[in-house]
């Protein structure tokens, strides 16, 4: 569905695999119904594991087939991929962020989810009008 779960913005010194287990857990906090992760090859390794393990989760690595050879989509990777595309349509997270406080990046992250979840609702609403209207 897209939905965020946890957003956390970490300086680019931090490697994934370190500033993973702060978001597991918060997610595990939001959803606890949440069982399984997805993430690409940075997220194998003993820090995630520890931090999946202990909130109860299980991590599957998306990794692409060492014989694929030019690109090809690679199952559930292209949600998270889609998020960062919708994301780019927003100015002030196309890219060019040069906020000083990780936490004005957070919140810019978490309007633009909210704004995209409200569209989605208005949608549906949208679309019935519109077929009521060529009936």
């Amino acid at each position: 569905m897209g939905i965020l779960l946890a957003v956390e913005v970490q300086s680019a010194s931090v490697q994934d695999p370190v500033g993973a287990p702060s978001v597991i857990a918060e997610a595990k906090r939001r959803a606890p119904k949440l069982q399984l992760l997805w993430g690409d090859g940075r997220y194998s390794g003993p820090t995630v594991d520890a931090a999946a393990t202990a909130a109860g989760l299980r991590v599957e690595v998306v990794k692409k087939p060492a014989d694929q050879k030019g690109f090809k989509v690679l199952p559930h990777r292209w949600v998270v991929e889609r998020t960062f595309g919708w994301f780019g349509k927003y100015r002030r997270l196309a890219g060019r962020d040069f906020e000083t406080n990780p936490q004005n990046s957070e919140t810019w992250i978490k309007l633009s989810m909210c704004n995209l979840l409200v569209r989605r609702l208005t949608s549906p609403l949208k679309w019935q009008r519109k077929k009521q209207n060529l009936i």
